[in-house]
């Protein structure tokens, strides 16, 4: 696998030829199981076959089961310069709940032992979860905010087809997801790591000054990446690309020089969509001059008109060029980003 990955880097630097990478990202599983070792050597294939920005960005998801005193060390003499640390929840219920091998004390020790060694980290809470009061939500959120970590990332707990917890709520052993608990939670959170110094520059993530997250940033304002792997995508603004998610298929393909991606051309309407998506979520909203530059008079006015009852109502905020979403409205973003989207196939 380490082998098709660092194939695959150097099949794909054509893509890059005009782009300064300036953030690397290893996530979508879990790769803190690998060595460092294979960790530097694709580091270093990135920085064999691209071009790289003085400082980048290099984050390493990580479990807290797998962050030894050991292999923490080793990370810190790697380019590895930010960890992200899935925490999900500090209350062992939780964890048995959703499946996760750590258990709270190792997430406390964990986090402190990196510490030591990295100034940016990032940890991950999941709220929404069934059982979860509101004063143990707000547990939650003080016990993070105890271990001052400057980056905070927050996502409602989804339930997914066939895990265990599926098949729990469906027999009726665990209480299904309410959406309304959930809305109470982001909204518990929102207060609490705003009126703590963090800004919530994007609907899940949240950060101190300095330590937004470059990689969550570039996402959220389309910028293009390159994704490298079985499953991961790609975007280059005009297409959106993605690999099989199967693991020999992936190696088999790369060893016979064939990228195992495919690639779907996005429309106008589909690139104008996927904007009020992403804009929406972040605290910059979307830029009503991009809109009329990029997409066109009809997109601007299409937009503006969708967004007049969302503005009446006190969901959306208008100031000069900007369409933002309130606090009142944040919970709904995605629901509102879909009433703006523009589904007239005419329109391509």
């Amino acid at each position: 696998m380490i082998n098709a990955l660092l194939t695959e880097l150097e099949m794909r630097k054509a893509e890059f030829t005009t782009e300064v990478v300036d953030c690397i990202y290893f996530g979508g599983g879990t790769p803190s199981v690998l060595e460092t070792s294979e960790i530097n050597a694709l580091i270093e294939a990135v920085f064999t076959h691209y071009t790289v920005s003085d400082h980048p960005e290099i984050t390493l998801e990580a479990n807290p089961d797998d962050l030894t005193k050991e292999k923490i060390k080793s990370l810190h003499h790697s380019r590895i310069n930010r960890l992200s640390i899935g925490v999900q929840s500090f209350f062992e219920e939780d964890l048995k709940l959703m499946n996760r091998a750590h258990n709270a004390q190792e997430a406390v020790d964990c986090i402190r032992l990196a510490q030591a060694h990295f100034q940016n980290l990032s940890l991950d809470l999941i709220y929404g979860i069934p059982g979860m009061s509101n004063a143990r939500w707000e547990e939650n959120i003080s016990k993070a905010l105890s271990l001052e970590i400057p980056h905070i990332s927050a996502y409602a707990l989804t339930v997914e087809p066939k895990t265990a917890l599926d098949k729990f709520i469906k027999k009726g052993i665990i209480a299904p997801v309410q959406d309304e608990v959930a809305q109470e939670h982001h909204a518990i959170l929102v207060e609490r790591l705003e009126a703590a110094g963090y800004e919530n520059y994007e609907f899940s993530n949240f950060g101190k000054a300095g330590y937004h997250s470059r990689n969550n940033t570039a996402y959220w304002e389309g910028k293009n990446y390159i994704g490298i792997g079985p499953g991961a995508h790609s975007y280059d603004g005009k297409r959106r690309a993605w690999n099989v998610s199967n693991n020999p298929k992936y190696i088999k393909s790369i060893n016979d020089e064939v990228l195992p991606k495919e690639v779907e051309q996005l429309t106008t309407t589909d690139r104008y969509n996927e904007y009020v998506m992403t804009s929406l979520r972040t605290a910059k909203g979307a830029s009503l001059q991009l809109v009329k530059e990029q997409f066109g008079d009809t997109y601007y006015s299409y937009l503006l008109k969708q967004a007049a009852t969302h503005l009446e109502d006190g969901f959306l905020f208008l100031e000069q060029d900007n369409l933002t979403v309130t606090k009142k409205g944040k919970f709904l973003s995605d629901g509102i980003a879909s009433d703006l989207f523009l589904v007239n196939l005419g329109l391509q």
